[in-house]
């Protein structure tokens, strides 16, 4: 198989890094979370930094050993905490960060010897619009707000986390500068009533119908 770039684009709670996480592991590719950097950008504007392009950020893309580092301090658990994630959308809409941010992810892009599985706001719009598979992944508000507030043990802080998503949604939407948008030619999958497992397979199955010779 030949090196191949996988685009996947989606709202919050879509559950874009799980399905792109394990699609890397299963056919050997790097993984790129660019929300991850996002939130590393938010963390360190909490640190009272302003320009990200003197953020020392370094983000493994090995799927199963993501860890995120700033100035070699390991921030991967606390850029998923509440004060990061009330700011990173926020953060995220400066056109600035976005400039460097993208900028830092198409370098990881063309690093990646065998190819990387790429997961995001802006990917197949705007990051790599020529990557081999577009995908989008979506689900209702109902069921992203229950899969983010079961990542959290805290009810509290659960509730709290999940009544995050709308509004995460409409900034993500109405940006001025790369919002989140459906990008013309792109695969829509509706994950609403699916399985992880489900999802999985059906990108599998659309990275296989790309590059594979069917079965004889």
């Amino acid at each position: 198989m030949q090196r191949m770039v996988v685009a996947i684009d989606g709202p919050s709670g879509s559950g874009k890094s799980s399905v792109a996480r394990a699609v890397a592991e299963q056919f050997g590719l790097q993984y790129l979370d660019t929300g991850a950097m996002y939130r590393a950008f938010a963390w360190w504007s909490l640190q009272g930094y302003s320009d990200m392009s003197t953020c020392p950020l370094s983000i493994a893309t090995t799927p199963g050993a993501v860890s995120v580092l700033v100035g070699g301090t390991d921030v991967s658990s606390v850029i998923r905490g509440p004060a990061v994630t009330e700011r990173v959308s926020i953060v995220a809409a400066d056109p600035d960060v976005r400039a460097e941010a993208v900028r830092r992810q198409r370098a990881l892009i063309a690093a990646a010897p065998r190819g990387i599985v790429v997961e995001g706001r802006d990917i197949t719009s705007v990051v790599a619009p020529d990557a081999d598979v577009r995908i989008f992944l979506t689900a209702d508000l109902a069921a992203r707000e229950a899969r983010r507030a079961a990542e959290f043990d805290d009810p509290a802080l659960a509730e709290r986390m999940a009544a995050t998503i709308a509004a995460r949604d409409h900034i993500d939407t109405s940006r001025e500068h790369a919002p989140l948008v459906q990008a013309d030619g792109v695969h829509r999958i509706d994950a609403t009533d699916l399985t992880l497992p489900e999802v999985i397979a059906m990108v599998g199955d659309l990275i296989r119908a790309r590059y594979e010779e069917p079965a004889s």
